[in-house]
């Protein structure tokens, strides 16, 4: 068995479910979850519709490169919004569709990593836990990277000494960030790519919320687009990876891409050969109608921005929180200090479920926890919904 499997820390849900256990919540109220990123809105007809004909394809084994249609619509989409320039994205060599972001997340570590040089796998801290169990399972040692309010909620590449550059392999960035929606800007992405090609590490940005977003004239920058902008127009240890699971409501379809540097997509290609996780053809042609469309993406973000102007104005006051600048969470400091309590103590009077700080965190070697006092709470059901869970949260903090 591998030893590395006994490093892995329970999940956050699971430790959710534990906390939760043995408490009776009111049965006349309703449940209500916000623990969990699984968007609730309608997967859009277009998707649902180009699925269900190429349903025939279910006969057909599906190639691990992809359809040459899937990738040119992922490289038009990718130079029409990140503003690759003139020389864009080469749609044969550097784009790979893949299962999803967490699938190709996790396996690109075990892909790209040597685990013979005492590797080190930097990770913001909140995280999405993905990023830790890849690291630990391609035999690298995990080095977090404290996102505090102190820092606007991102990583502070400048207090990481040289010595730990140099025995970095690679760096796990989310921008929007789960679970703060913190975005980190052009000028921010520049000098880590700077520091990239310095000390020789790769950048897997986790870009799955980057079209979520508060202002339509104002989106979130994006790694290759600050990439291109720097001249570095081969992308050159950088990464990205996006999904249809936010943008476009269809977490159930399991389909993404990673872009970027041609010959780490080279590497990464031949171990997903041996990896026998092809996207299905039903799937890529449902991904292709899906990339080729804005305007769902457009009422999906209007959506969002109504659920977070109703809770916003419900929890002035109450708890501690702000209009993130990407993704649908609020990261919301609790009115006491040991959020654990609060989210079982709201559990058993209110029937609504939000996700402890700390189970997306990890102490540093002082013992300080940047998940602890906060509490994550996902805007994924209806508006109604996000409007009673508002109301009972004031509810509770009255009491």
């Amino acid at each position: 068995m591998n030893p590395a499997l006994h490093q892995l820390q329970p999940y956050p849900f699971e430790r959710l479910a534990a906390l939760k256990q043995g408490v009776t919540p009111p049965a006349n109220l309703k449940p209500i979850m916000l623990s969990i990123g699984e968007p609730k809105h309608p997967t859009p007809t277009i998707i649902r519709d180009a699925l269900i004909a190429h349903l025939h394809h279910l006969a057909t084994y599906p190639s691990t490169r992809g359809l040459p249609g899937l990738r040119a619509a992922i490289a038009d989409w990718l130079s029409w919004r990140f503003d690759l320039g003139p020389d864009g994205i080469d749609p044969e060599t550097q784009i790979l569709p893949v299962n999803g972001t967490r699938e190709a997340l996790f396996a690109v570590a075990q892909a790209l990593i040597d685990p013979a040089r005492q590797p080190l796998v930097m990770i913001p801290n909140p995280f999405y836990q993905i990023y830790e169990g890849a690291a630990l399972l391609a035999r690298a040692e995990p080095h977090y990277l404290p996102c505090t309010a102190s820092n606007g909620f991102l990583p502070d590449f400048d207090r990481v000494s040289d010595a730990t550059w140099q025995r970095c392999q690679l760096l796990y960035l989310c921008s929007p960030g789960n679970p703060s929606g913190a975005v980190m800007d052009q000028a921010s992405l520049q000098r880590l790519i700077a520091l990239a090609q310095r000390h020789d590490f790769i950048i897997a940005a986790d870009e799955c919320y980057s079209e979520l977003y508060p202002d339509e004239s104002n989106p979130p920058v994006g790694l290759l687009q600050a990439a291109a902008a720097m001249g570095l127009n081969d992308y050159r240890r950088c990464l990205v990876f996006h999904s249809l699971s936010k943008r476009s409501n269809a977490p159930g379809l399991r389909s993404g891409f990673v872009a970027g540097d041609a010959q780490l997509i080279a590497q990464f290609f031949a171990y997903r050969t041996y990896h026998g996780c092809a996207m299905p053809i039903a799937h890529q042609h449902a991904s292709l109608a899906a990339w080729q469309d804005e305007t769902h993406v457009r009422e999906n973000r209007a959506l969002y921005r109504e659920k977070f102007k109703a809770v916003l104005e419900i929890l002035e006051g109450v708890l501690d929180c702000r209009q993130p600048e990407g993704g649908f969470y609020l990261w919301a400091r609790t009115p006491e200090k040991d959020e654990t309590s609060f989210v079982r103590d709201l559990f058993a009077s209110q029937h609504l479920t939000l996700l402890p700080g700390r189970f997306l965190s990890r102490p540093s070697a002082k013992g300080a926890d940047p998940g602890c006092g906060y509490v994550r709470i996902a805007l994924v059901p209806e508006l109604a919904d996000c409007i009673q869970a508002a109301e009972r949260i004031r509810c509770h903090c009255a009491s």
